[in-house]
């Protein structure tokens, strides 16, 4: 999975692709089982060329096209181990489309969410959606008060597996290919609809020799939401 910061809207780091940790302790495993899918064998839909998602924007001069494709429904991308939806998180793919002669590098890329009310999110790191689901507020039948504090503890393994399985599993983009992987955005704190004229925003794609930054890539939800009519975001409360 492509990450670059916690949960702080303002930071930002480049892309690393974690390593597992030890699973989780049971008692908070229990407390998470009710919001979590079985991935199983599971597999995620083969990724598309760019163009042909909705929301995409394509540089013709640098041969480089990017898409967006957001998944708001569970039921939509139930691969995933975990009901991410349910704790106000939102899994989006973003997909590369590199038809020029030269492999890209996302070694220092950045992704970020940018809300329509301007809040830039940085992609959450397995840490990250590990604090937003393990709370003392979320850990059910324990004494401790009910407030947000949060539990540090090992990363969940089910977070691990789906960053393993689902995220991006090279930060090279070979020429004439397309490489995809899921981020997941921390959005519980943005106004519904949370898709509504928001966009993601990614900078700082470089050929892989280093010669050359890309330009930078502004991609419109609004453009996903205009071919989705039955997406949450199209029906949330104003």
């Amino acid at each position: 999975m492509i990450i670059n910061d916690g949960m702080s809207p303002q930071r930002n780091r480049p892309l690393r692709i974690p390593h597992a940790t030890r699973a989780l302790a049971a008692g908070f495993a229990l407390a998470l089982a009710v919001n979590t899918a079985w991935a199983g064998e599971k597999s995620a839909p083969e990724a598309k060329p760019a163009t042909e998602y909705a929301a995409h924007e394509t540089h013709p001069e640098e041969h480089v096209t990017l898409a967006a494709e957001p998944c708001e429904d569970a039921k939509e991308c139930s691969f995933f181990r975990i009901k991410y939806q349910d704790h106000g998180l939102l899994p989006i793919r973003l997909i590369i489309t590199n038809d020029s002669d030269h492999p890209l590098s996302l070694d220092e890329a950045r992704m970020q969410f940018i809300s329509a009310a301007n809040d830039k999110l940085p992609a959450a790191t397995p840490d990250d959606i590990n604090r937003r689901l393990f709370t003392i507020k979320n850990a059910r039948g324990t004494k401790i008060p009910m407030i947000p504090i949060t539990v540090h503890h090992p990363v969940d393994k089910k977070i691990l597996d789906d960053d393993r399985d689902f995220g991006f599993k090279t930060t090279t983009v070979a020429p004439h290919s397309t490489l995809a992987g899921y981020l997941i955005y921390d959005v519980k704190q943005l106004d519904d609809p949370v898709l509504e004229h928001a966009e993601l925003y990614v900078k700082m794609i470089r050929t892989k020799d280093g010669n050359q930054e890309l330009f930078a890539f502004s991609i419109p939800f609004d453009k996903w939401l205009a071919a989705n009519p039955d997406a949450p975001s199209n029906h949330a409360r104003k």
